[in-house]
């Protein structure tokens, strides 16, 4: 159910409000978007999986890598092949979208170009903010 004007504008007033109060908190708890992984990202994150498949292989295959009957070494590769994936498939984040230069009384919400790209869900939340907005 959408927001009456009322209710949307107090919602910009508080939004506002808070940015002001505290600028660091505000976008703290608004996070930011991740971007799409470089090339150079994925080629490292790729290395760091190799380097984590030689090492949870070389884990099993020496026994004077285990303590007991734990394989260490094989654990710290297959740590290290987790965080490469992860590394190579997420990218890094990007400041929320809000301007700084934007007028105190103002929201982020609707403010946004239309951009012939971008991702499939930030178009449907464009068309989904456009929809409501008339």
């Amino acid at each position: 159910m959408p927001l009456s004007d009322h209710e949307q504008r107090m919602l910009d007033q508080i939004e506002s409000a808070l940015y002001a109060e505290d600028p660091k908190f505000a976008s703290s708890v608004r996070g930011g978007t991740l971007r799409a992984p470089s090339t150079r990202r994925r080629l490292q994150g790729a290395a760091l999986f190799v380097i984590g498949l030689a090492l949870l292989v070389s884990g099993v295959a020496f026994k004077a890598t285990m303590i007991g009957s734990f394989p260490v070494l094989s654990v710290i590769g297959f740590v290290l092949m987790f965080g490469g994936v992860v590394y190579a498939v997420t990218g890094p984040r990007v400041a929320g979208l809000r301007d700084k230069s934007a007028p105190a009384g103002g929201s982020a919400r609707g403010k946004r170009g239309k951009s012939g790209g971008g991702s499939f869900t930030s178009r449907m939340e464009d068309r989904f903010r456009r929809r409501f907005d008339e």
